[in-house]
């Protein structure tokens, strides 16, 4: 074992060797909000999707921008509207007179980065088609199937705050986003280089700091960093606790209308190898569980009307666990 551990710490070094380089181009625009990246990065490193929630103004969608540039990934923005179309996403069959017949015109969702921006302002048959790119990597128009690019992530936007014209996502797509990241506002000393940025002119230039081939490598390493048996088990008992709490000696069952899916367990291990290998470590601690914990549960754990009404957030719940389950 040590000999292989070893040999993927070696290895690891090698393919995370863009990451310095990554979050330097990165932050020569984007001043501050290092979570939100890096929870993008995790995000797509496991082939994942996001979901960023936070107040307009917070550089939501020129942080995902940039990331694509850097990454010299193909990049389209879809701005859901209510009055946004299925065919508006994924594309339709186009009557070509000169030929007498139907063509298939592709929509702007054959990118590798899509930024779905407000996402729920759209009708719920608009992110239907949405949602079946997300889950099956595929879109159908008119009969025919076709594969959308390797890597394909979707990185969507909402404003907690504004709830006129919007309307709530279904669960079944929710729980499709690997992550769910909040945004916060920047710190005093981060808005002040912020306005002394964004006020002198254009924005800094980004450079490629690492190509596809890069990417897909550093997945394929990923997906070989040990995680011991008891650190799965720590995660499975982190998700279940979210069902059963009472089974772990915690009193919050009256909080919880439903827990998390198995698809949380899974996206909570990728999750924190990703973490790991953001760290340059071959193997996963509990502390990289930790780490992610949150951004992967936080939209898949449903309070109750009574925990709303004690102002108890799904987070509440969660750092409840985390702060109470044994750790190995």
């Amino acid at each position: 074992m040590a000999v292989e551990l070893d040999t993927l710490n070696e290895m690891i070094r090698e393919k995370s060797g863009f990451l310095d380089d990554l979050k330097a181009q990165i932050g020569r625009v984007i001043v501050g909000q290092n979570k939100m990246v890096e929870g993008m990065l995790i995000a797509i490193l496991c082939r994942g999707h996001a979901l960023l929630e936070g107040v307009p103004g917070l550089a939501k969608t020129l942080s995902i921008h940039t990331l694509a540039q850097t990454l010299n990934l193909g990049f389209r923005r879809l701005q859901f509207t209510p009055d946004m179309l299925p065919a508006d996403i994924t594309g339709g069959e186009i009557y070509n007179a000169r030929e007498g017949g139907f063509e298939v015109r592709k929509g702007p969702i054959f990118a590798n980065v899509i930024l779905a921006d407000e996402i729920n302002r759209a009708p719920a048959k608009t992110q239907s088609a949405l949602l079946e790119a997300m889950q099956e990597r595929q879109v159908t128009i008119g009969g025919h199937t076709f594969p959308l690019p390797e890597p394909f992530i979707t990185l969507a936007t909402q404003n907690p705050i504004e709830q006129e014209g919007t309307y709530p996502l279904p669960e079944a797509q929710v729980d499709r986003f690997m992550l769910k990241l909040k945004i916060d506002y920047p710190t005093r000393e981060e808005e002040v280089q912020i306005v002394n940025r964004m006020t002198i002119g254009a924005l800094p230039s980004v450079k490629v700091a690492a190509t596809p081939e890069d990417l897909t490598s550093a997945m394929k390493v990923i997906e070989q960093i040990y995680i011991d048996p008891k650190i799965i088990e720590y995660i499975v008992n982190v998700v279940d606790a979210g069902r059963r709490p009472e089974k772990y000696g915690l009193q919050i069952a009256h909080l919880i209308q439903y827990g998390a899916s198995p698809r949380a367990s899974i996206f909570l291990t990728q999750a924190a190898r990703a973490k790991a290998f953001l760290q340059r470590r071959g193997y996963v601690t509990p502390d990289d569980v930790k780490a992610v914990g949150m951004d992967v549960l936080r939209h898949r754990v449903i309070p109750t009307y009574e925990a709303d009404a004690e102002n108890f957030a799904p987070e509440d719940i969660i750092k409840t666990i985390f702060d109470n389950l044994e750790v190995p």
